[in-house]
């Protein structure tokens, strides 16, 4: 007895040991990552100067980045460096916050290597070397008092000469609209800086006479840059847009974080097409009755199409203009607030949120978004901007916009872009808190979009805005799956514009204003428009994973919690944190 009693105390003692042994040992491996990491972030903020700004990190404010040859080849070498470095590190030994922001960091790495090895948008994308963006993101917020902040303005104004250069050096041949949107761009930074800098400057008049030489330098070398793309640029810009397959099934897989092949997507989304559209035909034809009280036709009361059309050409007659579609916007924040609140349908921020119209230099690829605090700032302040319809668009095609964003949709868009979707979720993400940075850093443009969507879905489930709203929320629903579908035909199928615009707007009951505009999108963009289709497909998995582990009980705002209680990653991240898998 007393052998087997000493033998079993020696092998407990051996056994502690080795947990001793292994938990030192996990220590050091997150430890190890969590210095690699830390210098990771501050050597690519310090590169990247625009975007720690924009992160609320304003060590490098009075900077740009480089964007000449050199530089491109440096941001290249530094994440195969930190690529290297990283692979060294065994990812089973570090805690699970870090296991998956090793993860996460190793795709980021992977990403900025593939695009600088093989998409190399430096040499076709004019608007890679838009500044607007560093200027307006020192002036917008009221992070540091205005003197400073102008300060840091002059000095990145005496650099964007450096950038202009950088641009003529290395772009070869793009795609017309590619440089057509970069020449309307350019002439919205210059009237960022002749308009809304110099309203800023008037409130400091002793940086004036500071200021005045740097923004007249600005403003000369940006009309030049204006004219070279113009007159030299844009005749030779004969490059294609389309991605084409291959390079398109590599990005696909870096944008959404998932091993989905294209194909899979594609005969998903095909399939949720027709059965969105059965869905909304059930939720239009009571309301094509209240509208429609005298249509006795029987073929035209059974035919999806007449019934799901004349219920959105009703709704359109609702709609803002240019003048008050901003005002809207914001009564429809209070509103959808009060709703979540009331249903408790997750926790709302107590961070503020202000509906604007959206900078000049930034119009052109979407009609809004949500320009949420960075990690980084310690004022938590949320931008919802809305686009107005171009200057250059006729009175009809501006109709036929507002006739797509009408007063419904106007709804159903606050609730994607603010509450509860993506300020909502943004300001939950900001307040997770690990090792390092790199969640904040790299969240998954995936799963921001899958929220954002689902929200959409959860409102008009809880009855938000009734039958009228819901038919807006599925009609965008067509529109992301649509999305989805077009992003992939475009780039890897050759569908042309005559083909993409019948498509949406005869599948998708789009207006021709929103279908010219998602035409361009998809053009200057690639794999993106995937992300909100997607993205909602797992967030919904998610959902469906937790009810089934809870038998069905149904505390949505725990869930919602818990699910954004996790920053931004992957949703595939998010589901194994909740022990979903």
């Amino acid at each position: 007895m007393f052998n087997k009693i000493s033998a079993l105390l020696l092998i407990g003692f051996i056994t502690l040991q080795h947990a001793a042994v292994f938990s030192m040992t996990a220590d050091a491996e997150d430890k190890r990552f969590e210095a690699l990491a830390t210098k990771f972030i501050h050597e690519l903020l310090e590169m990247n100067p625009e975007w720690a700004t924009n992160l609320g990190e304003h060590k490098y404010d009075n900077r740009l980045g480089d964007y000449s040859l050199e530089g491109v080849k440096k941001s290249r070498d530094f994440a195969a460096t930190y690529l290297a470095e990283l692979q060294k590190i065994p990812f089973d030994k570090l805690s699970q916050v870090n296991n998956v922001d090793a993860r996460i960091m190793r795709h980021n790495l992977e990403y900025r290597i593939f695009q600088a090895d093989v998409l190399r948008s430096y040499e076709w994308n004019p608007m890679t070397y838009n500044a607007g963006s560093a200027i307006n993101d020192l002036i917008a917020r009221d992070f540091a008092p205005l003197k400073e902040r102008l300060a840091n303005v002059k000095g990145r104004l005496q650099q964007m000469p450096n950038v202009i250069a950088a641009a003529k050096a290395n772009l070869k041949n793009p795609p017309r609209i590619h440089t057509e949107t970069a020449i309307a761009q350019n002439k919205g930074v210059i009237g960022l800086i002749k308009g809304d800098l110099q309203m800023f400057i008037d409130q400091a008049p002793e940086m004036k006479a500071e200021l005045a030489p740097a923004q007249a330098k600005a403003i000369a070398a940006l009309e030049e840059y204006g004219t070279w793309l113009e007159k030299d640029l844009l005749p030779r810009s004969t490059g294609e847009f389309r991605l084409g397959d291959e390079k398109y099934r590599q990005k696909l897989k870096f944008a959404l974080e998932s091993d989905l092949p294209k194909e899979e997507l594609l005969k998903r989304a095909e399939a949720d097409l027709k059965a969105t559209q059965d869905k909304m035909f059930a939720v239009a034809r009571p309301l094509y009755k209240k509208y429609f009280p005298n249509e006795t036709d029987a073929a035209k009361l059974s035919n999806k199409k007449i019934v799901i059309k004349g219920v959105l050409d009703r709704l359109a007659e609702t709609r803002p203009t240019n003048e008050t579609i901003v005002g809207k916007a914001s009564e429809d924040v209070k509103e959808t607030t009060e709703f979540v609140r009331a249903n408790n349908l997750v926790t709302v921020p107590t961070e503020p949120v202000k509906v604007i119209v959206m900078p000049e230099f930034a119009r052109g690829a979407s009609v809004a978004y949500c320009d949420s605090a960075g990690p980084f700032e310690k004022k938590n302040e949320t931008f919802f901007a809305i686009s107005p319809t171009p200057k250059d668009w006729t009175a009809l095609r501006s109709a036929s916009f507002f006739r797509e964003y009408n007063d419904y949709m106007v709804e159903n868009l606050t609730v994607h872009e603010a509450m509860p979707g993506h300020y909502l979720q943004l300001m939950h993400a900001n307040k997770f808190k690990a090792p390092t940075m790199i969640r904040a850093l790299f969240g998954s443009g995936s799963f921001i979009e899958g929220w954002a969507v689902y929200a959409e879905q959860l409102m008009a489930e809880k009855g938000y805005g009734g039958a009228e709203v819901e038919m807006q929320q599925l009609k965008m629903k067509l529109r992301v799956i649509i999305n989805a579908i077009i992003d992939q035909k475009i780039h890897t199928a050759g569908m042309t514009e005559k083909e993409a615009i019948s498509f949406m707007m005869n599948e998708g009951f789009q207006e021709e204003g929103e279908a010219a505009g998602k035409w361009k999108r998809a053009q200057l963009s690639s794999t993106q428009l995937s992300t909100y289709y997607v993205g909602s497909v797992e967030v919904n998995d998610i959902r469906r994973a937790y009810e089934a582990k809870n038998k069905g009980k149904k505390d949505l705002q725990k869930m919602h919690d818990e699910m954004l209680s996790f920053g931004s990653p992957a949703a595939k991240y998010v589901k194994e944190m909740m022990n979903l898998q």
